[in-house]
């Protein structure tokens, strides 16, 4: 991300920084759904042998491709199938004896880059929210996959929504292309998602 100081970076400094060493792997992939992450996870994950994993999926997932010749009538992958993906994850790392946190996807927020690809139903441009119109039903989604398969939960999703209510500034400041966190977004995610690690390990 060019320079952004993300998530995992600070995990790594926040756990060393109270004792806990950890061999940290980022296996991460940008545009990644949860179907393509499947089809690597147990090659890019469960190989490693993980005491703990973190997953961080969905903004892919929901997204419909609207802006596409002929435009997308769905979402890249359904709901449906983004539990079943992650309810996949979660069994499988447990099955080796892994621990999972999940991590929601943040918020977007509209850009004029995003409205011009993105600007037309099923998402909202006139609506400040709009653009998360789709992504709050994954949002959903994972909490309520959280709550059933008993895995603790950083939602960054609500994070994203109590900073912008409660600091006066604008969500691009956290989302500078109307989708990807900056530093200061990055901090955030490690801030809901550092105290649920540091419980586990």
């Amino acid at each position: 991300r060019g320079g952004t100081r993300i998530f995992a970076d600070r995990l790594r400094e926040a756990l060393a920084e109270r004792g806990v060493p950890v061999r940290l792997l980022n296996a991460g992939i940008g545009g990644n759904t949860t179907e393509m992450a499947r089809q690597r996870f147990e090659r890019d994950v469960l190989a490693h042998q993980p005491d703990l994993v973190v997953i961080h999926l969905g903004v892919n997932d929901a997204a419909w491709d609207v802006w596409k010749d002929p435009p997308a009538t769905g979402p890249r992958v359904s709901v449906a199938r983004y539990v079943e993906n992650m309810t996949h994850f979660v069994r499988e790392v447990r099955a080796r004896g892994g621990k999972v946190i999940l991590v929601t996807p943040q918020t977007l927020c509209w850009t004029p880059k995003m409205k011009a690809l993105y600007g037309r139903p099923p998402y909202v441009p006139d609506d400040p929210d709009g653009f998360n119109i789709v992504l709050r039903e994954y949002v959903q989604a994972l909490r309520a996959l959280a709550a059933r398969e008993e895995v603790p939960l950083a939602d960054a999703f609500a994070a994203f929504e109590a900073w912008r209510q409660s600091s006066g500034r604008p969500l691009q400041d956290l989302l500078p292309d109307g989708m990807h966190p900056s530093s200061e977004g990055h901090a955030l995610i490690a801030g809901v998602l550092v105290p649920e690690a540091l419980r586990l390990l």
